[in-house]
C-alpha cells in the first residue's frame, strides 16, 4: 500500500527526534556522572601525548580516552563504584593506578608517571613529603617492591641489597640485626611503618623479628632528614607500607612452606573491596630451631587495612600491625662453646588511623593519629658453664669452655671468658629485664601547588613517649613530649631543574631546641632522549640531623652517674657533660647518566657525613679509676650492681667522627623479562674524638697475652680516635638478576662486604679478671659473600609453587665476630590464591 505524503514527513522526522532524546538522556547521565582527570607524565615531568588510558570497574573496561598534546586527559563515568586507571604509551612500561571510589558528581584528580620500559624508577615520598617521581628528587632512595619481597620473610636480606646501607646480624634467624646507612650509627635510622614512627625511645629498631607479612613496599632514604621526620632520622628513613583491598569479591592468599633446621612458614591474607569499603588482614607464623643450641625463633605477625572513602576526594584509612616473638640468645658461641640459658621476646604494635582530603585541586592535607607500643624482654634462666672464683675479693663467675678465638686480622687469643654471673643481691633464677617504649603521636601535613612547578609542604608533629628500662633493680618509668615544626618548598623549573628547601624546628624535652635545615638541587644537563647518551642528571644535597638519646643511654648516663656517686672532680677534670643531642650534617654531590634510550642506567654519588656529640659507652671495669673517692669494697658492690640491672657500661657525648664515601649503581632491562641490578660503595669512615682513648691511659698498656703484641692500643668498648667506627665495613656491593614472566619468576643475588673494625668486648672477662681476651679491633670481622636463589612458578591460576636457597657460599662470618651465621638454608612452599590477579 503506498505511503501517504505525510506519513512519510513523520517517519523521516523520528530519527532525529530519537537523536535529540538520546542526546538529552546522555547530557541527563553525564550531569551526574564522576569526571577522572589529570596529567601523564614521565619520572622528569614531561608531559606525553598520546598515552592510552583506560578506566576499568570490575574487571571491566567502561570508558577509555588518549593524552592530549599537553599530557591531559579526562573520562567520564555515569555509575558511581570502585575503578582504577590502566595508562600504557610507547617505550613506557604500562601501569596501573591504585583503586578509588567515584560517586556521581565526584571530580578525581590523578597524576600518573609512566617509568621508562627497560628502568625502574618508582613514586617515592620520604624525599619531599609527597609522591614525587624518583628522577625528580635530589635524594638517594631505593624501593623495595612486591617483588623484591616475594620470597622474603623479613629485610635483613634485601637490605644487603643497597647502595650505603649496611646490615650486622648478631646470631640466627631473629637475632639482634641492626641497619648502618653511609657510616652512621644503628640507631640513627627513622623506621616509619604506614607513617607512624616504629622504632624504640631513642630511634633503634630491631630488623631481625620484623616479618614482611602485608608489607607492600619498603622506601630506604639514605641520609638525614630530620627536617621533614624529626629527631632519630639522622642517616636514614626506612619506610614501610601496608597493601589496600583492591578485588571487588573477599579475595584469600595462602602461603605454606618447609624448610631445613626444622624451619617451617604459613601465612594468611584476606583482602577485597565493597564500594566505599576495601579491607585487608593477614596473619603468618613463622619457626625454626637454627643451627645452633637454645636458638630456637618463632614469631606470629598479624595485619590489617580498613580504608572508608567517604567521597571521591577524602577518605578514612586504619592500619594496624602486631608481631610477638621468642628467640634464644646463646650469646657469642665462638667465644664460649657453650650456649647461655637465655631468651629474648618482643611484642610490637604500631597502629595508624589518618584522613586524607583534596580540598580544592591545590590543597591536599592530611591528618594521622599514630600508635606505637613496644616491650622487649629478656631472661637469663639459669647460668651456664663452669664455676669459678676469679679476683682477691673472692668474686665468683661462670666460664666458658676452654676456646681459642681467631679475628678476621689474624690475631689469635685463647683461654676461658665469662659467660654468666651469679645472682645479684643473691637471689635464685631466672634473672631478666625489659625495655618498654610507648609512643602516641598526632600529625598534621598541608600541601599546597601554588602553580605546576611550586608546592609547599607544611606540618605539625607532636610526640608523647613513655618508657621504662631497668634502672637499680627495678622499672624506671621517663616521659618526653616533643613537638616539630616542619616547612618545605618543592618544585621545578621548566622541568629541568628540580629543588627541594625546608626545615624543622624541633623541641624535644630531653635535649632541647634544634634546627634542622635541608636543601636538596637536581638538574638535567641533557633530557631523557633517544640515542646513546640518552639522559644526563647531576644533584646536590645539604643536611642537618639531630638524633634522640636512648632510654637506657639516658639511665646509664656517665655524667648522672658520676654525680650521683662523688665524682664531681672526675666530672670537671674530664669535662664531662649531661648527655644531650647526637647530630649529624651532610654533603652529597653526584650525577645520573641514561644510555641506549633508558635501557640502562648509571648513577653515582659522593657523601660527606659529619657525625658530631655521638655517644659512646665506658666499660664498667674503669669505676675505680672513675670513682677514686670510694673504697675498693664500694667500687666492686657498685659494679656487681650494676650489672645485675644489665649495665655493664656508662654513656656520654663524647665521639665525634666523619663518614665520606662514594655510592654507585647501575641497572638495566633485558628484553621484558631480564633485569639487572648492581652496586658498590666505598666508605672511609675515620674516628675524630674518642673518649675511650682515655680508657687506653687509664687501663695501661695492654698486656702481652695470646700473641696479641704489647702496646697496640684497644678500644676495648667504642673504637680509639683514628681508627674506623665498629660494624661499617668500608666496602660493600651487590649483584641482582630477575627474570619475570606470566608464570615463572626467578631471582639470583648476592651481596659482598669487606672485613670491618670491631671489639670482641672481654675486657675484664679473662680467667682472671684481665683483658688477655681482647684482640686488636682493626679489620676485626670477617668479610664475606652471601648468595641466594629463589623461583616461583605459577602451575595454574590457583596453585603456584615457589622455593629459595639462601647463602649458597656456606659463609659463617657474615654475622659480627663470635656469631657464627647461619649455614646454607633451603625451603620449598605451595602458593594457593582465589581471586588475586582476576580482575579488581
Amino acid at each position: 500500500m503506498p505511503v501517504s505524503a505525510s506519513l512519510r514527513a513523520r517517519l523521516s522526522r523520528l530519527p532525529s527526534r530519537l537523536s535529540i532524546a538520546l542526546l538529552l538522556v546522555t547530557a541527563a547521565s553525564l550531569c551526574h556522572a564522576a569526571a577522572i582527570r589529570g596529567v601523564v607524565t614521565d619520572p622528569s615531568g614531561a608531559k606525553i601525548t598520546g598515552a592510552n588510558v583506560a578506566l576499568l570497574s570490575n574487571g571491566k573496561v567502561v570508558a577509555t580516552t588518549v593524552s592530549t598534546a599537553d599530557g591531559s586527559f579526562q573520562v567520564l563515568t555515569g555509575s558511581a563504584g570502585r575503578f582504577f586507571l590502566v595508562v600504557s604509551a610507547k617505550s613506557f612500561r604500562e601501569i596501573e593506578t591504585p583503586g578509588f571510589y567515584a560517586g556521581p558528581l565526584d571530580n578525581i584528580e590523578r597524576t600518573v608517571v609512566l617509568e621508562p620500559q627497560w628502568a625502574r624508577e618508582s613514586i617515592v615520598v620520604t624525599a619531599t613529603g609527597t609522591p614525587t617521581p624518583q628522577a625528580q628528587t635530589s635524594a638517594a632512595t631505593s624501593v623495595l617492591g612486591p617483588l623484591d619481597l616475594a620470597l622474603e620473610d623479613d629485610l635483613v636480606s634485601q637490605l644487603r641489597l643497597m647502595p650505603g646501607t649496611f646490615v650486622v646480624q648478631s646470631g640466627q634467624a631473629g637475632a639482634v640485626s641492626s641497619l648502618f646507612v653511609r657510616g652512621g650509627d644503628s640507631t640513627s635510622n627513622k623506621v616509619l611503618v604506614d607513617g607512624v614512627s616504629a622504632g624504640d625511645l631513642g630511634g633503634g629498631f630491631d630488623l631481625g623479628p620484623l616479618s614482611t607479612t602485608a608489607v607492600e613496599s619498603a622506601e630506604i632514604y639514605r641520609g638525614p632528614n630530620s627536617s621533614l621526620y624529626g629527631a632519630d632520622a639522622s642517616s636514614g628513613v626506612v619506610s614501610l607500607t601496608t597493601p589496600h583491598g583492591t578485588t571487588s569479591f573477599p579475595s584469600l592468599l595462602f602461603h605454606g612452606d618447609a624448610g631445613n633446621f626444622d624451619t617451617s612458614r604459613e601465612e594468611l591474607e584476606v583482602a577485597g573491596a565493597h564500594n566505599k569499603l576495601d579491607y585487608l588482614g593477614a596473619f603468618s607464623w613463622l619457626q625454626t630451631s637454627n643451627d645452633l643450641p637454645n636458638d630456637e625463633y618463632h614469631v606470629a605477625t598479624s595485619a590489617a587495612n580498613l580504608g572508608w572513602q567517604i567521597n571521591g576526594n577524602t577518605q578514612i584509612r586504619a592500619t594496624l600491625h602486631y608481631g610477638v616473638d621468642a628467640t634464644g640468645v646463646p650469646n657469642a658461641w665462638d667465644f664460649y662453646h657453650v650456649a647461655d640459658s637465655a631468651t629474648e621476646k618482643d611484642q610490637d604494635l604500631f597502629f595508624s588511623a589518618s584522613i586524607d582530603n583534596q580540598t580544592t585541586p591545590d590543597f591536599h592535607q592530611t591528618a594521622r593519629y599514630g600508635m606505637t607500643r613496644k616491650r622487649e624482654q629478656y631472661n637469663l634462666w639459669s647460668p651456664s658453664g663452669q664455676l669459678f672464683t676469679y679476683d682477691t675479693y673472692g668474686d665468683q663467675a661462670y666460664y666458658g669452655l676452654p676456646v681459642a678465638i681467631t679475628g678476621a686480622n689474624g690475631y689469635k687469643v685463647s683461654g676461658r671468658a665469662i659467660l654468666d654471673f651469679p645472682a645479684f643481691p643473691p637471689s635464685t633464677y631466672p634473672e631478666g629485664n625489659q625495655i618498654v617504649s610507648n609512643r602516641d603521636q598526632i600529625m598534621y601535613q598541608g600541601n599546597y601547588t601554588f602553580t605546576p612547578h611550586i608546592v609547599a609542604t607544611a606540618g605539625f608533629h607532636y610526640e608523647q613517649e613513655r618508657g621504662a628500662a631497668p634502672n637499680s633493680s627495678y622499672l624506671t618509668p621517663v616521659e618526653r613530649t616533643n613537638y616539630d615544626y616542619l616547612a618545605a618548598v618543592h618544585g621545578d623549573f621548566k622541568s629541568r631543574f628540580f629543588y627541594t628547601l625546608g626545615g624543622s624546628l624541633e623541641r624535644y624535652s630531653l635535649f632541647g631546641t634544634q634546627t634542622s635545615p635541608r636543601a636538596g638541587l637536581s638538574y638535567y644537563v641533557l633530557r631523557p632522549r633517544k640515542g646513546i647518551f640518552s639522559g644526563t642528571r647531576v644533584l646536590f644535597n645539604f643536611g642537618d640531623a639531630v638524633r634522640e638519646p636512648s632510654l637506657t643511654d639516658q639511665f646509664y648516663s656517665l655524667y648522672n652517674f658520676l654525680e650521683t656517686n662523688g665524682g664531681q672532680s672526675t666530672i670537671q677534670q674530664l669535662h664531662i657533660s649531661p648527655l644531650a643531642a647526637p647530630a649529624t650534617r651532610t654533603y652529597e654531590g653526584g650525577f645520573e647518566q641514561a644510555f641506549f634510550g633508558e635501557r640502562l642506567l648509571f648513577r653515582s654519588s659522593f657523601f660527606h657525613n659529619e657525625f658530631g656529640r655521638q655517644i659512646e659507652y665506658v666499660g664498667l671495669d674503669l669505676i675505680p679509676e672513675l670513682l677514686p673517692n670510694l673504697t675498693p669494697q664500694q667500687q666492686n658492690q657498685l659494679e656487681q650492681t650494676l650489672q645485675a640491672d644489665g649495665a655493664y657500661e656508662q654513656s656520654l657525648n663524647t665521639q665525634a667522627y666523619r663518614g665520606l664515601g662514594v655510592e654507585t649503581t647501575v641497572e638495566g632491562g633485558i628484553g621484558r623479562a631480564i633485569f639487572l641490578r648492581g652496586g658498590y660503595t666505598y666508605l672511609d669512615a675515620v674516628v675524630q674524638r674518642s673518649f675511650a682513648n682515655d680508657d687506653v691511659a687509664l687501663l695501661g698498656p695492654i698486656p702481652t697475652y695470646g700473641g696479641i703484641p704489647n702496646g697496640i692500643p684497644i678500644g676495648e668498648d667504642s673504637p680509639l680516635q683514628g681508627a674506623r667506627p665498629f660494624r661499617r665495613a668500608p666496602h660493600t656491593g651487590f649483584l641482582t638478576a630477575t627474570y619475570s614472566t606470566r608464570k615463572l619468576t626467578a631471582m639470583l643475588s648476592s651481596a659482598f662486604a669487606s672485613r670491618s673494625d670491631d671489639s670482641d668486648f672481654l675486657a675484664g672477662y679473662d680467667l682472671n679478671g684481665g683483658n688477655s681476651l681482647l684482640l686488636p679491633n682493626r679489620n676485626l670481622d670477617y668479610g664475606y659473600a652471601k648468595l641466594d636463589l629463589g623461583a616461583s612458578y605459577q602451575l595454574w591460576d590457583w596453585l603456584g609453587i615457589y622455593g629459595k636457597a639462601e647463602n649458597l657460599t656456606n659463609n659463617q662470618h657474615i654475622a659480627p665476630i663470635g656469631y657464627p651465621s647461619l649455614p646454607v638454608g633451603l625451603r620449598i612452599g605451595l602458593k594457593l590464591q582465589w581471586g588475586f590477579g582476576a580482575g579488581k
